[in-house]
């Protein structure tokens, strides 16, 4: 998967790729049988899935993580970005909408022996403010415009990757805070990474 899928669509950050080796993704998807490492979403219950492994790579790339970082994921999902996470960063700090995911996710996260991730069951729109300001911050579904919490939660030089659009059209977006201005101001920088197609926020 990370040879055919990854590095030959020039995915260079080597954690990410290193962690992505190490992490299974069929302990994930227990249902998927032989198409657990396909290049295409697997479908989790409760209409939502968990993203091919090329998006996962994009996403967690664009974040930059160098391993000091606080992150916020929103969107527990299946819990597979989740533990990826947790190998490339200090905390995560995970929201999920649906408690069933959740409880999974956890159970699976756990027993694993990652003692670096947080669970939350809320709206992810709103983000978890109480552990704010965050690092990174990456959404695993999509919003028709980033929710203002979210951009309001990075710290400065922070890096959100979000899907942004209707069901028809998405395309993955990056922002980054800059520095805040004199006068008070938070500025960010969006970059268009491609189009993709996520599950809608819930």
């Amino acid at each position: 998967m990370v040879e055919e899928q990854l590095v030959r669509r020039a995915i260079k950050d080597e954690r990410v790729l290193t962690s992505m080796k190490h992490i299974g993704r069929h302990q994930f998807a227990p249902n998927a049988g032989g198409n657990a490492y396909a290049d295409s979403p697997i479908p989790i219950g409760l209409e939502q899935t968990m993203s091919q492994p090329f998006i996962v790579a994009v996403m967690t790339e664009a974040l930059e993580l160098k391993g000091h970082e606080r992150v916020l994921e929103v969107g527990t999902g299946s819990g597979y970005q989740t533990a990826i996470l947790a190998e490339l960063a200090t905390d995560v700090f995970t929201v999920e909408i649906l408690g069933e995911l959740s409880t999974r996710a956890q159970r699976v996260i756990d027993s694993l022996g990652y003692k670096n991730v947080h669970f939350r069951v809320q709206d992810g729109q709103h983000g978890w403010p109480e552990q704010a300001p965050y690092d990174a911050i990456l959404a695993a579904a999509a919003p028709k415009s980033v929710p203002p919490a979210l951009r309001s939660q990075l710290a400065e030089g922070g890096r959100l990757v979000i899907p942004v659009g209707t069901q028809k059209e998405q395309v993955l977006e990056l922002h980054i805070r800059e520095r805040t201005t004199l006068t008070g101001e938070r500025r960010y920088r969006v970059k268009n990474l491609g189009p993709v197609r996520f599950v809608p926020f819930v």
